[in-house]
């Protein structure tokens, strides 16, 4: 991967022991208050390229590749993917920050990342000064709705939970197919909404098996643990205390379950949001309107 096109020029390349054996890669950039944008799948950092450039100006940005994605360590799947629970990826944001100096700081997370950044409010109260997730209701939430037309348009929740090696070899037989047609199925306008640069880094990185594997414990992981972790929360009333910004795509998921902005309600005491004109990857393709969201919202953070 040593020969991928430079998608953030002017950012520092850091790879940070956040201890477990685990070590994660960031691009770091801009100056202001520190804020961490996390991709999602089947993603890397890349994702925020659109969007990294109109936020560099405020803040300091911190993109990792989370856990099992982009340059990252992607360890062997533990039973259920415990080792990939977003309680775990959280772990790994937080010491990433404080191994970079910042005890507090702001959050935005598209798909995966997202379930990561709203993990971390609630396990780490305090760490948060505020907190956008990007097409994404909270995991139990997705699960308790599943149904037939759910069931068709997120195959993919129950597919790479399946148990090991089954998803991992059927998407092994041809990955680029498979990276592909995620990408595309999950867009309005398909392959199109993503630059040739930004499909290199995510084929280069979805070519290895390994991280396949990791990927697919991340999933198994978001049937098991995350929901587990989601319905402890629920019976104790714990709320997300920070103020969160919901952006969705009116083609994305989320709102195929009903009205997202009522969902957060019940998990936090502080949200706003709308949705965008696009599909599931707001920010490639709405990386105005996303980068302009996000830079009303976090303007009121302080670290």
């Amino acid at each position: 991967m040593t020969d991928l096109p430079e998608l953030f020029r002017g950012f520092d390349r850091r790879t940070i022991d956040v201890g477990g054996g685990i070590e994660i890669f960031c691009r770091i950039g801009g100056e202001g208050p520190p804020l961490v944008l996390l991709h999602g799948y089947p993603q890397t950092h890349a994702c925020w390229r659109r969007v990294a450039a109109r936020l560099a100006g405020r803040f300091q940005l911190i993109l990792p590749d989370l856990r099992g994605y982009g340059r990252s360590s992607a360890p062997p799947p533990a039973p259920h993917g415990a080792n990939y629970a977003k309680r775990e990826m959280a772990n790994d944001v937080v010491r990433l920050m404080e191994v970079l100096g910042h005890e507090r700081f702001a959050l935005a997370g598209h798909d995966r990342g997202a379930r990561v950044g709203y993990r971390l409010a609630l396990d780490h109260p305090g760490k948060l000064t505020r907190l956008a997730v990007l097409d994404i209701v909270p995991t139990a939430e997705m699960w308790a709705a599943m149904d037939a037309r759910m069931a068709i348009s997120t195959y993919h929740w129950a597919f790479l939970a399946q148990a090991a090696p089954l998803p991992e070899t059927l998407i092994s037989a041809d990955p680029m197919l498979y990276l592909d047609r995620t990408l595309a199925s999950w867009s309005a306008s398909g392959l199109e909404a993503f630059d040739e640069a930004s499909l290199a880094h995510y084929r280069a990185f979805f070519a290895e098996p390994a991280r396949i594997a990791a990927t697919c414990g991340d999933y198994r992981a978001g049937a098991s643990v995350d929901v587990s972790h989601d319905a402890s929360d629920r019976e104790s009333s714990k709320m997300i205390d920070v103020p969160v910004l919901a952006l969705w795509g009116e083609r994305g998921f989320p709102g195929q379950i009903g009205s997202p902005l009522e969902i957060w309600r019940t998990w936090a005491h502080d949200v706003q949001g709308r949705s965008l004109n696009c599909g599931h990857f707001l920010p490639e393709e709405a990386p105005a309107e996303t980068a302009e969201a996000l830079l009303q919202f976090f303007e009121g953070a302080s670290a």
